[in-house]
């Protein structure tokens, strides 16, 4: 353990609700190996050369409570700082970068970090958790070149990693504690994480024994294995295409070698499989793909890279941008437009075009969507506890706190999530009912006509969904207090103000729908 160094990072759980870095509840600053906040650079010197690891520190400052605290922010001054960082690490062998925040997930400055971070081998993440076990393997390559290898969490999964440097060629594996043997195969490296532009590739042909390890330039020419157990290893055999190549030695360490002739591979592809065996009896095989020429390529999965590569927050962003404009240009457009001569009968569509004809001519409904759709992207969402002892408001487009300014992120998803799963269902239910009205329907007979089948799920998908913004309500309350339920437009009020609106209107007089019951017979007779 003496000559263990420990380099730790921030998640956004470990800036979960944290007022400041000075603030007690700052458990990082107390607690971890590096006892200090912000992002830094560790240079691990070698008789062969020196290997750069800097840390990138994307976490809030202040913390927010959930759920705005999913995504990292990095400002124009800590964009610099990493930049400068890069620049040091330029005279090392290799820069390895390592944070909480997958890239995908941090919003950053143009040029953006992925460009900060290109002269990198390889940036090591975590946060996404396996996204529930649904993703167990999330690894990519940035356009630069730089490998992005997020690793499943320890708390839940007791995921964890290894890495080495064999002769400055980089290789890892992801293993989840507890079992054993662990092996890493280093020489052949694996053709899915090689970069010509980071690594010297073609000392692949120079070799002559299979291994593992950040060795010294001796047994170059090997088969190289990194092997670790519990108990003694009494087994390390190597197989090329299917073909058993020979048990590798014992060199030193956890270091296995073999020799071998990689000319006879530097041909397309080929498959080497190392199987292990301990004096337990428990084994383990690994296998991956190598080539020695440079110009063949593996790729990703397709969903891990767009998962790890997508912008999300921007994503987010223009779908929440594009939401609200669809549903201003559907009113204001309804609204001034004349009532269309529909021809034939009166299907889907006509009906459908019909009753937005309706709530758009009706100023008290016209105006309460108008005015909702509005205030979902300018207005206040509440005002609240935001993190500890520290009050906020929260907008779409970010979160004002203790004098401080958090840009949108999560803000624009919840915003999703609210135009999708209750202001425009609201919408489309006061279109309805509306419609109901015009065919000459109160709120009783319109339950009498026998037609269950097509009215009751309408009410009742409106009432899940009522009720879900009453739950949206309880968890405003608890997680940032009285306050934030009380001064809530966009849950509260809107919670309260939504059985109103409905009541108008099955309650409407009918003489302010006349104009529109003539409308709709004139179109059924036709």
């Amino acid at each position: 353990m003496e000559k263990t160094k420990w380099l730790d990072i921030k998640g956004n759980h470990d800036a979960f609700n944290i007022p400041s870095l000075e603030s007690v509840e700052n458990y990082y600053r107390k607690y971890s190996a590096v006892r200090r906040d912000g992002s830094f650079h560790y240079v691990h010197s070698t008789p062969f050369g020196n290997y750069s690891f800097i840390s990138l520190d994307a976490t809030l400052n202040p913390g927010p409570k959930r759920p705005f605290n999913f995504f990292g922010i990095l400002d124009q001054k800590q964009m610099e700082d990493l930049l400068l960082l890069a620049k040091e690490s330029s005279r090392s062998n290799h820069s390895i970068w390592f944070g909480h925040f997958t890239t995908s997930t941090i919003l950053s400055p143009s040029p953006g970090i992925r460009f900060i971070m290109s002269s990198a081998t390889a940036y090591l993440c975590g946060h996404l958790h396996t996204l529930g076990g649904l993703m167990p393997v999330l690894h990519t390559r940035h356009f630069q070149g730089t490998l992005e290898l997020e690793v499943g969490d320890w708390m839940v999964n007791r995921r964890y990693r290894i890495f080495a440097f064999d002769h400055d060629l980089f290789s890892f594996a992801d293993l989840i504690f507890g079992e054993w043997p662990v092996v890493l195969i280093t020489n052949p490296k694996s053709l899915l994480y090689s970069s010509a532009k980071h690594e010297p590739l073609e000392r692949l042909l120079h070799s002559t024994h299979i291994s593992g390890c950040a060795i010294s330039h001796s047994h170059q020419q090997c088969t190289r294995v990194l092997v670790f157990s519990l108990s003694s290893i009494t087994s390390v055999a190597v197989k090329i295409d299917g073909v058993h190549l020979g048990q590798a030695s014992h060199l030193s360490g956890p270091i296995f070698i073999l020799k071998w002739n990689p000319r006879n591979y530097s041909n397309k592809t080929h498959n080497i499989e190392v199987i292990v065996q301990d004096s337990a009896g428990r084994s383990k095989s690994v296998h991956h793909i190598f080539s020695a020429r440079e110009d063949i390529h593996l790729r990703f999965d397709p969903l891990a890279s767009f998962i790890l590569l997508t912008d999300h927050c921007t994503v987010a962003r223009v779908l929440f941008v594009m939401i609200v404009l669809i549903q201003l240009i559907i009113l204001i457009t309804f609204r001034y437009r004349a009532y269309p001569e529909h021809k034939g009968p009166p299907g889907f569509v006509n009906l459908t075009s019909f009753s937005l004809h309706v709530l758009s001519k009706i100023s008290i409904f016209y105006y309460s969507v108008l005015l909702l759709t509005l205030y979902t992207v300018l207005g206040p969402w509440f005002v609240g506890e935001i993190t500890k002892g520290k009050l906020g408001c929260c907008f779409s487009f970010g979160i004002f706190v203790d004098g401080r300014f958090l840009q949108g992120s999560v803000t624009f998803i919840v915003g999703i999530l609210q135009l999708v799963f209750f202001n425009i269902p609201l919408m489309v239910y006061l279109c309805w009912s509306l419609l109901q009205r015009c065919f000459g329907h109160s709120f009783r007979s319109h339950l009498h006509q026998g037609k269950y089948l097509k009215i009751i799920p309408v009410h009742l998908l409106m009432l899940l969904l009522y009720i879900w913004q009453i739950y949206s309500c309880y968890f405003l309350h608890m997680t940032y207090g009285t306050l934030a339920l009380l001064f809530s437009p966009l849950r509260t009020w809107l919670t309260l103000v939504t059985p109103v609106l409905i009541r108008c209107v099955w309650t409407l007089n009918p003489a302010e729908l006349g104009t529109f019951v003539v409308q709709l017979k004139s179109h059924l007779s036709s």
